[in-house]
């Protein structure tokens, strides 16, 4: 699930199908693709630009470096 600072950063809003086309498209073209972030919008679809694709992938790094340095505590999932 998206966090709220993805929520709330965003210019736009992401579709569950979006994220999950962002995140096959993430593991196509990685960081030595050249034009990777247009590559990036043109997978997601949805009218994203690449700027706004390449902000989502650094709104979602920011998230997982403060997930794994424990200032956002994992659920209690039973």
């Amino acid at each position: 699930m998206a966090s709220n600072s993805l929520r709330s950063s965003s210019s736009s809003s992401w579709t569950a199908m979006q994220n999950k086309q962002f995140e096959r498209a993430l593991a196509l073209y990685d960081k030595d693709t050249p034009d990777r972030w247009l590559k990036v919008a043109r997978a997601v679809g949805g009218n994203k630009s690449p700027e706004e694709v390449k902000r989502h992938y650094e709104i979602l790094e920011e998230d997982i470096k403060h997930i794994e340095s424990g200032k956002i505590p994992f659920p209690n999932y039973r």
